[in-house]
């Protein structure tokens, strides 16, 4: 089975995360990491983003 990779513009609105949060979030091990699809690429496993997703604890406001 193949996993689809998602750029940062897809990961930012499948998550509803900034850029600036994502990176920071990575810097404090609470995102996942992306990997590398070329010299200046990356995407992240869409699984890994549902993943974090499913992880999320849910707010009522």
């Amino acid at each position: 089975m193949s996993d689809a990779l998602l750029r940062r513009k897809a990961v930012e609105t499948e998550t509803g995360l900034s850029r600036s949060s994502i990176y920071r979030m990575m810097d404090e091990g609470e995102f996942p990491r992306p990997i590398r699809i070329g010299k200046r690429a990356v995407a992240w496993r869409a699984s890994s983003i549902e993943r974090w997703k499913s992880e999320r604890p849910l707010t009522v406001e």
